[in-house]
């Protein structure tokens, strides 16, 4: 897909195609760390969802696949055949003159992996804010979140030119890293820095990582625009959830939906540029009934697996998304 990143007929909505903007903490073209690190005031007043707790025994002769934070009791019981005598709560038993049994909750522990795109696809907006911005303060907001919770969180970062892995890690040192690497990854996006690599680093590649870095349990969300789309990243997603819970955000731009007005633009998608001519309804229509098609399978693929999944527009609130997204990931 190509971008509206430059034209020769310029709107007030569209980037000039002689100059590139500078880096800033204006939340539009570019983010920074101060910026990110202020969407902590924000995570405290959103909930993140908590994993599934076990009930189960103090001890046993097995020892649990959970590692806990701690064991919450739960209730007392009768002993049945099989329970470890360890458990037996003999202050019950003596009082009532059968044997009883101690059952706690185990609190299971669930790591947070973000995997955030900032590839040259998500350089792009025409209101608001770019793409790239927005899946930046989310991947943020999504970090602070986890660690008010008190749960481990890391992520990858990835653009066309490769990705770096932050480990998750129980810390606010490991959001600062995290968020670190997110605003050096969104500073370098530009329209004259096109990919370099033979091979560049897409969504699928990013996906493979976290199937060999994730563990059994952890909640993965991934934001990206799912541009690039197709049956094997459906593949990736299937196998990473197999184990794994995972939700999905997709940054869009409004103009990404339908053609500009009727004229003659210049449109890249970072390697190349290409003259568009919208003047005709043909044109329009033939746009306007791909990206629906688009936008339905993505949808429809995505609910078929059982993923949550949200649209983000660049002109909505971050924390709006998060409070959608919430209230689908268990």
């Amino acid at each position: 897909m190509f971008l509206f990143n430059r034209t020769n007929q310029s709107t007030a909505h569209q980037t000039n195609s002689n100059t590139t903007p500078e880096p800033n903490n204006t939340s539009s073209v570019y983010c920074g760390v101060k910026e990110l690190m202020l969407l902590r005031f924000e995570a405290m007043a959103l909930s993140m969802p908590s994993a599934r707790r076990a009930v189960r025994q103090q001890a046993g002769a097995h020892r649990s696949p959970f590692r806990g934070r701690g064991m919450e009791f739960s209730e007392v019981r009768l002993y049945q055949a099989g329970d470890d005598v360890r458990s037996i709560d003999w202050r019950v038993t003596a009082r009532r003159q059968k044997p009883h049994t101690k059952l706690f909750h185990e609190e299971r522990e669930r790591p947070i992996l973000i995997l955030c795109d900032q590839s040259v696809s998500q350089f792009f907006g025409s209101k608001t804010t770019f793409k790239s911005v927005r899946a930046a303060q989310s991947a943020a907001l999504l970090a602070w979140m986890a660690i008010e919770k008190g749960d481990r969180v890391g992520g990858i970062v990835f653009s066309d030119n490769g990705h770096h892995e932050i480990k998750p890690a129980r810390s606010r040192k490991a959001v600062m890293r995290f968020i670190n690497v997110i605003a050096d990854f969104n500073q370098a996006l530009s329209i004259n820095s096109p990919n370099l690599s033979n091979q560049a680093f897409t969504l699928n590649d990013a996906l493979l990582e976290a199937q060999r870095t994730s563990k059994p349990g952890t909640l993965i969300f991934i934001l990206s625009d799912f541009l690039d789309f197709n049956a094997t990243t459906e593949q990736h997603i299937q196998v990473l959830s197999k184990h794994n819970d995972v939700a999905a955000i997709r940054n869009y731009d409004s103009l990404e939906m339908k053609l500009p007005p009727p004229g003659t633009y210049s449109v890249s998608d970072g390697n190349s540029i290409r003259t568009l001519d919208t003047q005709t309804q043909a044109s329009q229509e033939q746009y306007a009934q791909h990206m629906t098609a688009f936008n339905e399978h993505l949808r429809n693929t995505m609910t078929r697996m059982g993923i949550p999944y949200v649209e983000q527009d660049t002109i909505q609130p971050t924390r709006e998304t998060m409070q959608t997204l919430m209230k689908f990931v268990i």
